[in-house]
C-alpha cells in the first residue's frame, strides 16, 4: 500500500479502504497490577493509566530513545472487567471502555462517565469505521480520535498559520524552511491538545503527520501517522471543570515528561543586536561604539557565521585569520563596552578543512551506506544569493558517536574562555537521506528530527560547563525536549507584514507546545525594503517576548532607518528595559510551569471563548495584554477580555505614576483604533503590581545578576 513515502506525499489522503483496523487476537490480560496486555497480529501492546491520562505502547521498544523524556510516569493500579468483546478498566479518576473488534477506546470520568476522549466515530455506510481507530501500516502506526464539531486543537510546535490547527494537515518534520510562509518549519513537537480536555503526545524521534480535522482525511477526527515501527502514545486527560485552565494543565503534563526550560541569564533579556553579517572587526566595533554613543539600550552583539568563519572551510571553531588576526583583542574591546558576545555555529564540516578527514577517519561523521565513507552533503545553492555566499560540500557531525559528541562539546572551551557568552546554534535539519547512516546504525531519516535535540543538548552542555556568564543557547531547529536547552529563535521571516505576523504566530504556537522562550528576527530576515513602519511595529511587538533580537540581511540598527523610526524603535527598547524585572519574574514562572512568556488568548483566558479567535494578540506573562500592529496605516482591531484594564502607555515610555492616573477600561468588547508610529497598544490588568526598572543601557546596570530575579526599583500598583 502506498501510504506516505516522501516529504510531500502526506498531502495525498490515504485510501481508507486499504487500511486495516487493528483487532485483538485474544482477550486482554493483566500483565501486572499496573498494565494490561493487548495481543494483536502486529505484536503486543501495553496499556497503562496514570494520574492524568493513559499510555499505549508496543511491548518491544526502540533500542535508542535519545533521552527525550526526563521522567517516566508511574502507572496506577488497574481494575479490569474483561469480557468477550469489551473490557472496562478503572484507575484513579478515569474509566477506559476498551473494544476489541476493532481495537478502540472511550476515556471517561470515573465518577460521571462523561466522555473526555474517544476513538473516531467517523463511520461508513458499509463498515463500522470509515477510518481505523488504530492500525499498523507499512509506514508506521496510525492513531485516531474523535473531534467534536468546531472543537479547536492547539500545539504541534512552531507553525506559522492559525494557532487553532483544526482543518490543517501538518507534519512534524524539521525543515530549513527558508521563511515562515508555508507548512514547513524548523521546530516541531508531536504534541497537541484540545480545550475539551485531552492532549496527545507521540513519544518518538520519527516523522509524524497530523490530520487535525483535515477534510481530505476526516473533518471530524484527529489522525496522526507515526513513521516508526514502535508505538508510544500518551493521551493526557483532564476532567471537565469550568474553572480549570486545560491548556496550562496540558503544558504542565507534557513538560513534566519532556522537561522544562532552565532559567536564562538575566542579560539575555536585554537587546541582542545582529545582522547577516558584520564583515570584519572594524565594522563590528564601529557599530558597537555607535550603540553606546547613541545611548541605545543593548546587552549582546552577535558575530554571525560568515562574520568570523571562513565560509569555504567552516565549521571548525576557528577564526578567519585573514580578517581576525587577534580576535581576543576585539572581544576584550566589546567587553569594555559592556557587551555580551554571541557567536554562530552549525554542525557541519567543510570537505576543504582538515577536520573533515580527521572526523571521517575516526567515524565521527555520518556515513554514506553505499560507499562506507563519510557522507558529503550538497547544499541547495539557490538559497544563498550574493550576500550569503555559497556553502561547500560538508560532512555532518554524528552526535550518536560518544567521542564525536565529547569532542564537539569540549571544542567550545576556548571560545568561552576567550569571552564568548552565547552560542547561536544554527541549522540541524540536513539529515534527509536514507543513505546516511550514524554510528549507532540509525539512518539519516530515522535521526532526522532527533538530530536537533542531540545537537542542541551538546552545545548547551558545553555552555553549562564553560560559560562564565550563565548558559544561554539560541537554537533554530528543535524537537521534543529541546525546550530544556534555554531558548529558540524563529528562523528566517520575509521582511514584510505577513512575515512579521507569521514569525510571531510561530512563537505563540511553539509556546502552546511547551517551549516558553522565543525570539523573532526584528525587521525581517530577507527581502528588506527599508520599511520604517514595519521595522518599528516589529520592534514594538518584540518588547513583549522572551528575547529581543534585531537581525536580518542588511542593517537592523535603529539609526539605519528614518529619524522618526529611530526614535520610535529606541522608545520601544527603553520600554523593554523598564520591564526587565517583570520579564525575569515571568521567565521564572515559565521554568516552574512550562507556561510560555507569550500566552495566546486560549491559554490566558480559557473561560472566555470569544477571545480565542483573536490569535494575533497575546498576554505577556499574566498581567500585560499586547496587541501588535501589523498594518502600515496603524489600524488595529482587538478584543479586550472581560475585566478591568489600564492602558500601559500612549507613547511606550512609562512615567512615574502614569498607570495610576489612567482611566480604567472595562473589557468584554471589540475595539478598533489607529496608532501613531510611536504608539503601542498594550494593557495592564487592574490590580496588578507592575515592577518598573530605570532605563539603562545594559542589564549589568540593574541591581541583581542572573542568580536571582530582580528586586523591583519601583512597583506601580494599578
Amino acid at each position: 500500500m502506498n501510504f506516505i513515502s516522501s516529504r510531500h506525499d502526506y498531502l495525498q489522503a490515504p485510501d481508507w479502504g486499504e487500511v486495516d483496523a487493528l483487532v485483538l487476537s485474544e482477550k486482554p490480560v493483566l500483565l501486572n497490577e499496573h498494565s494490561l496486555r493487548l495481543d494483536t497480529e502486529h505484536g503486543t501492546l501495553v496499556l497503562q493509566v496514570f494520574e492524568n491520562g493513559l499510555r499505549l505502547f508496543t511491548k518491544s521498544q526502540r533500542e535508542y530513545d535519545y533521552g527525550l523524556l526526563i521522567e517516566h510516569i508511574r502507572p496506577l493500579k488497574l481494575s479490569a472487567e474483561i469480557g468477550d468483546e469489551q473490557a472496562l478498566i478503572n484507575a484513579g479518576d478515569f474509566r477506559i471502555d476498551l473494544s476489541y473488534f476493532p481495537l478502540s477506546f472511550k476515556a471517561c470520568s470515573a465518577n460521571t462517565a462523561e466522555v473526555i476522549a474517544q476513538s473516531p466515530t467517523d463511520g461508513h455506510f458499509v463498515r463500522k469505521h470509515r477510518i481505523p481507530p488504530l492500525s499498523k501500516t507499512d509506514k508506521g502506526w496510525l492513531f485516531c480520535c474523535d473531534l467534536k464539531s468546531n472543537e479547536p486543537v492547539y500545539g504541534l510546535g512552531e507553525k506559522w498559520g492559525p494557532l487553532n490547527k483544526r482543518g490543517q494537515l501538518l507534519r512534524s518534520y524539521n525543515s530549513d524552511a527558508l521563511g515562515v510562509n508555508a507548512e514547513i518549519s524548523y521546530k516541531n513537537f508531536p504534541f497537541c491538545w484540545s480545550p475539551e480536555g485531552w492532549g496527545i503526545f507521540a513519544h518518538t524521534p520519527a516523522i509524524v503527520t497530523h490530520a487535525v480535522g483535515s477534510p481530505n482525511w476526516s473533518q471530524r477526527s484527529y489522525c496522526c501517522l507515526i513513521e516508526d515501527q514502535h508505538l508510544d502514545i500518551f493521551l493526557f486527560l483532564e476532567l471537565p471543570d469550568q474553572e480549570k485552565n486545560i491548556g496550562a494543565a496540558m503544558i504542565r503534563s507534557v513538560t513534566k515528561l519532556t522537561g522544562r526550560a532552565p532559567m536564562p541569564p538575566s542579560w539575555s533579556g536585554g537587546a541582542i543586536l545582529s545582522k547577516a553579517y558584520y564583515k570584519d572587526p572594524d565594522e563590528l566595533l564601529a557599530v558597537a561604539r555607535q550603540v553606546r554613543a547613541k545611548n541605545m539600550p543593548c546587552d549582546t552583539i552577535t558575530i554571525d557565521g560568515r562574520a568570523w568563519q571562513d565560509t569555504d572551510t567552516r565549521f571548525a571553531f576557528e577564526w578567519d585569520k585573514t580578517r581576525w588576526p587577534d580576535p581576543k583583542a576585539v572581544l576584550d574591546e566589546l567587553k569594555r563596552m559592556n557587551f555580551k558576545i554571541c557567536v554562530w555555529e552549525y554542525p557541519l564540516i567543510s570537505v576543504k578543512h582538515d577536520w573533515f578527514s580527521m572526523f571521517a577517519e575516526r567515524g565521527w561523521l555520518l556515513k554514506d551506506k553505499r560507499s562506507g565513507t563519510a557522507y558529503e552533503y550538497d547544499w541547495d545553492q539557490q538559497a544563498f544569493g550574493q550576500v550569503l555566499t555559497q556553502l561547500p560540500r560538508s560532512g555532518i557531525v554524528d552526535f550518536t558517536h560518544a567521542d564525536a559528541y565529547d569532542f564537539w562539546l569540549e571544542a567550545h572551551q576556548e571560545l568561552f574562555e576567550m569571552g564568548v557568552d552565547m552560542i547561536k546554534a544554527d541549522f540541524g535539519e540536513q539529515l534527509e537521506d536514507e543513505n546516511m547512516v550514524a554510528s549507532n546504525g540509525e539512518s539519516g531519516m530515522a535521526l532526522h528530527n532527533v538530530y536537533a535535540h542531540l545537537y542542541n543538548r551538546c552545545v548547551y552542555q558545553a555552555a553549562q560547563k564553560y560559560c562564565k556568564s550563565g548558559p544561554f543557547l539560541f537554537s533554530r531547529s528543535a524537537w521534543i525536549g529541546s525546550q530544556r536547552f534555554n531558548s529558540q529563535w524563529g528562523g528566517d521571516p520575509q521582511a514584510d507584514w505577513e512575515g512579521m505576523m507569521g514569525n510571531i504566530r510561530g512563537g505563540l504556537s511553539w509556546g502552546l507546545t511547551g517551549a516558553p522562550f522565543y525570539a523573532t528576527d526584528i525587521g525581517g530576515f530577507y527581502k528588506d525594503t527599508r520599511d520604517d513602519a514595519l521595522y518599528v511595529r516589529w520592534a514594538q511587538a518584540a518588547v513583549f517576548s522572551a528575547h529581543y533580537r534585531l537581525h536580518g540581511i542588511g542593517e537592523r540598527e535603529p539609526w539605519s532607518y528614518s529619524p522618526e523610526a529611530e526614535k520610535a524603535a529606541n522608545d520601544a527598547l527603553k520600554l523593554r528595559y523598564q520591564l526587565q524585572t517583570y520579564l525575569q519574574n515571568v521567565m521564572y514562572e515559565a521554568t516552574q510551569s512550562g507556561l510560555p512568556v507569550q500566552r495566546p488568548m486560549v491559554l490566558a483566558f480559557p473561560q472566555q471563548k470569544q477571545a480565542w479567535g483573536f490569535e494575533n494578540q497575546f498576554m505577556f506573562g499574566s498581567d500585560i495584554l499586547v496587541v501588535p500592529c501589523f498594518q502600515k496605516n496603524g489600524c488595529i482591531e482587538y478584543y479586550l477580555p472581560k475585566g478591568e484594564w489600564v492602558r500601559l502607555s500612549e507613547n511606550t515610555l512609562i512615567e512615574n505614576d502614569y498607570l495610576k492616573a489612567c482611566d480604567i477600561i472595562q473589557g468584554g468588547d471589540v475595539y478598533t483604533e489607529v496608532l501613531a508610529l510611536n504608539q503601542i497598544c498594550a494593557f495592564v490588568r487592574k490590580g496588578a503590581q507592575l515592577p518598573i526598572n530605570a532605563i539603562v543601557e545594559s542589564t549589568k546596570e540593574l541591581p541583581k545578576d542572573q542568580a536571582d530575579r530582580f528586586i523591583p526599583e519601583q512597583i506601580i500598583d494599578v
